[in-house]
């Protein structure tokens, strides 16, 4: 070992560092590249180098320490049988161990585990025991069928040889790239981090190692900062890879010793860094395969740095597809491209029209309003952003300054999650205005400008009371409208319909439209 500082001499460390080096992973692993970002390292005018784990072939980089653990075992013990807990990625690495050197293998994951890591389990031969609903829960039931049928318990991270495993990384990172500057490890229960930043600070002391996790899962951050390991109370799901509540002991023994900071990352943030690998690499990372990639970004929002090497490792692609949608809609946010707004408009003929005016050149995401009073209407509103929170103030200053009530939404979880779809009211009964309420699906070019043109063609001649739209990113925008039109003016509002060109139909007879909006 070279330059390898006092500090990093502790024994548990000098003990991992062996059995790196003698760590047996290739039979099922890969040397995974190390990409650039060419358009993250442009944008961030620092060199950004994805260490694609993503590309092993369960998708995840826990088949390296599954495999080395489990290579390890006598005779006598791969006739009982292997056994693990995990979310998802480690336990099809313990499956595709399992199955390469023939041995019975359990693997008993949280209800809440994506259907995508269960069905591949399966598929690599694993027998799989859905029990609870975190890595806890499951952990324990594992830990009684071990004792139950004396099999070997292969832990996810807290094992010295899965460790080494996971290490392994970091010696194809010094090969293949010989000036490290900062390397980003993400981090659940902490082998990855634990074995990579070890080797690392061995053989390079002046590498900068970050971990990086989930705010709702930090169980490294709280152990750094108090001393100790500390159990949380509850961890977000949303990055399954990394929902641990505590921190391993040994790789917590270990990373103490090499990690110099720890940085916690936001969904928004880990939803941003998605679509970053995605631009970049045409690859869609899990939640825990971005976090790296989104501490690349946090940290240097507050580090001033040019033209360093920042090693992301990507350490993950399984995720259910249904939760793109989800990742899409949260992104912008993350990147600072949309701000969400509640906006409160007066209830009056052409007071839409007025606000987007106002709005301006910025593009409309998403506009929710139904009017529930008289004299004013509360709107939920998504505007996309040039310049982040800087055009998002200028924005909000504009509208506080032409006398409109707003509040910024943005961070608000529970108004991103649930209220943008909640928006509702009830329209105004005939005592309040002798107007029928029309209720119209349209489709139109999604360009700029279109929105508007829509309704300067309406005028002021009607009142719009209901009206839902959100961008999906289509060649086409979606609006669903509810216009009030008097018995005596259904003739002129026919011919606006056939002005306006836009492809239509009427939703008046919906049952949906009966049940919860009329």
């Amino acid at each position: 070992m070279s330059c390898f500082e006092e500090e990093y001499m502790h024994p548990q460390i000098t003990k991992v560092l062996e059995l790196i080096d003698n760590a047996q992973v290739y039979e099922v692993a890969l040397k995974s590249p190390l990409e650039k970002a060419a358009k993250l390292s442009a944008r961030l005018g620092n060199n950004i180098l994805l260490k694609r784990e993503d590309s092993q072939q369960v998708f995840s980089f826990k088949l390296r320490g599954a495999f080395n653990r489990i290579r390890q075992l006598s005779d006598n013990e791969r006739k009982q049988g292997v056994i693990t807990a995990s979310a998802g990625n480690h336990a099809q690495g313990v499956a595709l161990a399992a199955q390469k050197l023939k041995i019975p293998a359990i693997i008993v994951m949280p209800k809440t585990t994506p259907d995508i890591k269960v069905k591949s389990v399966r598929s690599l031969g694993g027998e799989v025991v859905l029990h609870g609903n975190t890595y806890d829960d499951a952990y324990e039931r594992a830990q009684e069928i071990a004792a139950e049928q004396q099999r070997v318990f292969v832990h996810p991270y807290d094992d010295m040889d899965v460790i080494a495993g996971q290490g392994t990384i970091a010696i194809e990172l010094l090969q293949q790239c010989q000036n490290m500057d900062i390397v980003f490890i993400p981090v659940g229960g902490g082998g990855l981090v634990a074995g990579v930043a070890a080797y690392l600070k061995a053989k390079k002391p002046d590498i900068k190692i970050i971990a990086v996790e989930p705010e709702d899962a930090a169980c490294l951050a709280i152990a750094m900062e108090t001393g100790e390991r500390k159990v949380l109370d509850q961890v977000g799901i949303f990055a399954d890879g990394v929902a641990v509540r505590q921190i391993g002991e040994q790789p917590f023994n270990i990373a103490k010793h090499c990690v110099d900071e720890v940085l916690t990352i936001t969904t928004d943030e880990i939803c941003a860094a998605i679509k970053d690998i995605f631009d970049d690499a045409r690859a869609i990372a899990e939640p825990a395969g971005a976090l790296s990639v989104a501490g690349i970004k946090k940290y240097l929002e507050t580090n001033a740095l040019n033209s360093k090497n920042m090693v992301a490792i990507v350490s993950g692609a399984n995720i259910n597809f249904d939760r793109l949608r989800h990742v899409a809609e949260r992104a912008e946010i993350g990147e600072q491209g949309e701000a969400i707004l509640a906006v409160t408009i007066p209830e009056k003929p052409g007071s839409f029209r007025t606000f987007c005016k106002v709005i301006g050149h910025h593009g409309i995401t998403e506009f929710n309003y139904r009017f529930a009073g008289s004299d004013k209407a509360h709107i939920f509103v998504g505007i996309k952003l040039a310049k982040g929170v800087e055009d998002k103030n200028k924005l909000i200053a504009s509208l506080k300054a032409r006398d409109y009530p707003v509040i910024d939404m943005t961070d608000n979880e529970m108004a991103k999650i649930h209220i943008r779809y909640m928006v509702g009211g009830h329209n105004k009964t005939q005592s309040d205005i002798k107007a029928k309420e029309c209720l119209y699906r349209f489709q139109f070019p999604e360009r700029p400008g279109a929105l508007l043109r829509f309704l300067e063609h309406m005028g002021e001649d009607w009142n719009i009371s209901l009206f839902h739209y959100r961008n999906h990113g289509a060649a086409y925008g979606r609006i669903l409208v509810g216009i009030q039109v008097p018995d005596d003016q259904q003739a002129e509002f026919s011919e606006f319909l056939s002005e306006i060109k836009y492809p239509h139909w009427n939703e008046s007879d919906n049952p949906a439209y009966e049940l919860f909006l009329s």
